[in-house]
Order: C-alpha cells, then sequence, then structure tokens
C-alpha cells in the first residue's frame, strides 16, 4: 500500500475528521498520507481513507500480521471496506468525512475486541474455513497456533502451504518460511524467537518504532 500525500481540499477535510475520531484512540497517522495505524507490537490496526479515482474518500479497515516481514502495510483481516464518497463541494463533503471517521473509529474498537490477546487472534485464524489457492491463510493461522502451543494443528498448516503450487517467487519464499517453522513447531521458544525476528524486521522496514515485543 503506497503511502502518498496530497494537497486537495478533500484530504484537508478526511484529514481532520480522521484526527477528530482517531487520535483520541491513540492512532497516529502515516505522515500526511489517508492511512492511520493502531499499533499493538506485533500486529497493527490499518485505516485506510482510500481515495477514489476523483476526490473524495472510501474507507478501509483491517489488521496486519507483522510476522510477514514486509516494507509496506497490507491488510491480514479485514473489518470494512465502504465505497468512495466523492467530493463535490467542501460543505457537502465534511459531514460524510466526520462520518467516515466516526466509522473508522467504531471499526478500530471493532479490531481491539476482537484481537485482544494472542489466543483470540490463533482462535480466529484457526476457524476460518481454509480455501486451495489462499496460501497466506494456512500460513498465519499455522504460525498463530504455533505460538499458542498447538503444535499439530500448525503442522497441519504449514503442510497445507507446502502443498500449494509454487507459481510464483513469493510462493516460493512462503514455502521456504513455512518449511523452517514446520521443523520447529513444537519448540514454542524457537518459534516464539522466529516471529519476534520477523516482526522487529518488519517494524524497522515500516519506519516503527522498535519495542520490546511481548507475543501473548
Amino acid at each position: 500500500m503506497p503511502v502518498m500525500a496530497d494537497r486537495s481540499p478533500a484530504l484537508r477535510i478526511i484529514t481532520s475528521a480522521a484526527r477528530e475520531s482517531l487520535k483520541p484512540l491513540g492512532l497516529a497517522q502515516r505522515g500526511r498520507s489517508r492511512v492511520w495505524i493502531d499499533d499493538h507490537g506485533w500486529w497493527l490496526g490499518v485505516v485506510e481513507f482510500a481515495p477514489p479515482r476523483t476526490a473524495g474518500s472510501g474507507l478501509h479497515v483491517g489488521a496486519m500480521w507483522l510476522w510477514h516481514d514486509v516494507d509496506h502495510l497490507a491488510f491480514h483481516a479485514e473489518t470494512a471496506r465502504t465505497g468512495p464518497e466523492l467530493f463535490r463541494a467542501e460543505d457537502q463533503f465534511t459531514p460524510l468525512a466526520l462520518e467516515l471517521g466516526r466509522r473508522a473509529a467504531a471499526e478500530v474498537t471493532v479490531l481491539r475486541e476482537k484481537f485482544p490477546a494472542l489466543a483470540d487472534v490463533a482462535r480466529y485464524l484457526t476457524a476460518r474455513p481454509l480455501r486451495r489457492g489462499f496460501l497466506w491463510e494456512s500460513f498465519d493461522a499455522g504460525i498463530a497456533a504455533a505460538l499458542v502451543g498447538d503444535t499439530d494443528t500448525a503442522r497441519d498448516l504449514f503442510e497445507r502451504v507446502l502443498r500449494e503450487d509454487a507459481l510464483a517467487p513469493w510462493m516460493v519464499e512462503a514455502q521456504e518460511k513455512a518449511r523452517e517453522l514446520h521443523v520447529i513447531a513444537a519448540d514454542h521458544d524457537a518459534v516464539t524467537a522466529w516471529v519476534a525476528r520477523a516482526v522487529d524486521s518488519c517494524r524497522s522496514k515500516l519506519g516503527l518504532d522498535p519495542v520490546l515485543l511481548a507475543i501473548s
């Protein structure tokens, strides 16, 4: 997800609305962009006031698991995706932006209540129906299961990742990670250390401050 800045009236209005709704919850704006983050150490709540092709704003809210160790923000578990509200004039768009800000705050609260601890994330990820071709779903669920000590489930999920046809370099890389995790799945300390290294690397790539991780 690119983090870009513009100086349009729509951005100014949506930024003001976001500040009103999200700053009191402790979220931080990414520079001067339309993206706000709710930092939980090993995962992020991500709010994007996605721009349409013309002026205005939509809304996209979800969670990102930082064990993916990537240099861009992503949505790994979505709670909301709202179509764009178009900007025609400041007095027309302002109440729409305020409502988007309130909706964003409500969805951030939903995420916080849904994922208060690792065990809740693990239950959510392992309960989802598994879909062939959705490699990351099995990968994420496998990591969460291993972190909470459910070794058999973790290994089954990593094996699902390994059975996928690796049709692109990123899939090969994902399978290499899954193979490594499959080997250490029964060693809770080793899995935790693997995840901590990945999270620390991801935070660095995203320009987030280092934290003393408590993956629990």
